[in-house]
């Protein structure tokens, strides 16, 4: 029995415009079959029953609070309304919704860290749309980490990790220019990331010591300083301090070697020096059933590794395999937490 099962997950619509309400009443509707983890859906209502009837399902939609989400769950879908303040038209994303759409956000991570749902899986937004309202963070990784630290007035690290069955990948640098990298990839940067990792590997993954492959930035790993010298001079100094303290870590490595099946054997996470390193590998073994997954924040935040996929919103073509995994990987991460606190 989860341990966590007395508590629903929450789950944002992301932009309603988008396909998070087509694989959101997708999760419901195929719950038996699929089992479904429990979560109360965070978002429009009156968005989510059109977008219902739009694909030709019979879904019942029922406004409910935390605490009456899992008996709800059985027969109706249970939502926290938080109101679009424009009409919804599936492909047709609208910045006069933000406002709702970083809502259910907040009022996610507000529940959350109450304990009033055990883990948030977030559906996709696209972050043009929000920009124009004046969003002013790079990414959803980002903005939680804000959340996380004004509601809890403690500094925080967001780490992105895509997890799937074959590959888990965190990249170090995040939403930045592929030409900004070297000048942000520090130390310090490398060093954090590491350790947040860690931590959540042990704390929320079930790994006593994890295993830590580590890229390095340029090809062949900088090949002693002739393609490169930030692998010697930045990288491999923080790979021996992490092994003086204990760390199971070796890098930096060649990263056109590290994710063939041999070598992924070898290692639990790969730690990747920038975006496109750990989510080009990490999408290639796993597109349809890897997870987004936050570290180091003070609540537990997992998402489909896909976007908005405003093209076939409405269509009834988007597939809920990431949505599915990231609900239960949420479920897991919260009830390893759970037992380790216990």
């Amino acid at each position: 029995m989860s341990p966590t099962r007395d508590r629903p997950l929450a789950l944002t619509m992301g932009d309603p415009a988008g396909i998070g309400l087509d694989i959101s009443l997708d999760a419901w509707i195929n719950r038996h079959a699929w089992q479904t983890p429990p979560f109360v859906f965070i978002g429009d209502p009156a968005a989510l029953d059109a977008r219902a009837r739009a694909l030709g399902h019979t879904v019942a939609i029922r406004e409910t609070d935390c605490a009456g989400a899992i008996t709800t769950f059985k027969d109706a879908l249970p939502v926290l309304p938080v109101a679009c303040m424009a009409a919804v038209t599936p492909g047709l994303p609208n910045s006069a919704n933000a406002g709702a759409i970083t809502g259910a956000i907040e009022t996610a991570v507000r529940l959350t860290l109450e304990g009033s749902t055990s883990a948030i899986v977030t559906n996709p937004i696209a972050k043009s749309v929000l920009y124009d309202a004046g969003f002013k963070f790079p990414g959803h990784t980002e903005f939680l980490a804000d959340l996380g630290e004004r509601l809890t007035g403690d500094e925080l690290l967001p780490v992105m990790m895509l997890a799937g069955p074959k590959l888990m990948a965190v990249p170090v640098t995040i939403h930045i220019p592929l030409k900004d990298v070297p000048a942000q990839l520090t130390a310090d940067l490398i060093y954090r990331t590491c350790v947040t990792t860690v931590r959540d590997l042990r704390a929320r993954f079930g790994l006593a010591s994890p295993r830590v492959a580590v890229a390095g930035l340029n090809p062949h790993a900088g090949e002693n300083g002739a393609l490169g010298l930030e692998d010697d001079a930045i990288i491999r100094p923080v790979v021996e301090q992490l092994k003086a303290e204990g760390v199971d870590i070796t890098g930096p490595l060649p990263a056109d070697t590290m994710f063939h099946d041999r070598a992924r054997a070898t290692y639990d996470v790969a730690i990747c020096m920038y975006h496109d390193q750990a989510l080009i590998p990490a999408k290639a073994l796993g597109f349809d059933d890897s997870v987004n997954v936050t570290l180091g924040l003070p609540f537990i935040r997992t998402s489909p590794d896909h976007g908005t996929a405003f093209s076939l919103a409405g269509k009834g073509v988007a597939r809920a395999d990431s949505l599915l995994a990231a609900l239960r990987l949420a479920e897991q991460l919260a009830d390893n937490a759970a037992r380790g606190k216990n």
